[in-house]
């Protein structure tokens, strides 16, 4: 007999540090560490998509089966990033136009999939903040074959936990451990400071390798003679 292994939501996460993360891209998050971003396959549905941030929610379906994400359904709460292992299946669509929308009527930031989508239209007229492995019109059923929520799972590559912070846009999804998310949305949060002032420069007529000191790196080593002679000076 198939198992359903389900334990309690994890905690949520303050909205300060949700909304925080949301004020940065993961690609920035990309410049301050290598681990914890999902396999870039996983592509938001919506290309435009602004960065959301939740709480994960883990689950692990079967191939064919989605009673568990019905499930899971009535569970989730504002704030929570629904992350689905489909446990290496890459063609039944777990997610459509009625899950999404009640997963928007659950208030949540979004869902992760580390597999296809369908009724991408539905989805994107819902608003529904969606990352999967492309679309396909094969989808699965209720045929209780088990699985798991809130236990740790696989996604694109990546370990996730329950209560991890999980952070999405049109560049891809990073996850997060709680006590770390913090600290990186600050200091990302500067770096975006310093590169807004960089684009403004850009605009202003002055040349990227000048504004980052490429220029005098690179002749530092095609001219060493000079250095040498400045110093002797």
């Amino acid at each position: 007999m198939p198992e359903f292994r389900i334990e309690p939501m994890p905690a949520p996460a303050p909205r300060e540090l949700l909304g925080a993360l949301e004020k940065i891209e993961t690609a920035s998050i990309g410049h301050l560490r290598y681990t914890g971003f999902l396999h870039g396959d996983i592509l938001s549905v919506d290309r435009g998509q602004k960065a959301r941030a939740g709480v994960a929610a883990t689950l692990a379906l079967p191939a064919m089966c989605s009673t568990l994400l019905h499930y899971a359904l009535s569970q989730l709460r504002p704030g929570d990033m629904l992350v689905i292992d489909r446990l290496g299946d890459n063609r039944h669509a777990c997610l459509g136009g009625v899950v999404a929308r009640a997963a928007k009527q659950a208030g949540i930031a979004g869902v992760v999939v580390d597999g296809p989508c369908t009724d991408v239209a539905e989805i994107l007229a819902e608003g529904l903040p969606v990352w999967c492995r492309g679309v396909s019109s094969v989808t699965t059923r209720q045929l209780d074959l088990g699985g798991t929520f809130n236990r740790p799972v696989a996604c694109g590559g990546v370990p996730v936990l329950p209560g991890d912070i999980v952070l999405g846009d049109a560049s891809g999804v990073v996850v997060l451990p709680a006590d770390e998310a913090g600290e990186i949305a600050a200091t990302c949060i500067a770096r975006e400071a310093r590169v807004a002032r960089t684009m403004e420069r850009l605009l202003q007529g002055e040349k990227l390798g000048d504004i980052t000191r490429a220029v005098d790196k690179v002749n530092a080593r095609l001219h060493p003679a000079d250095d040498r002679k400045t110093d002797g000076q």
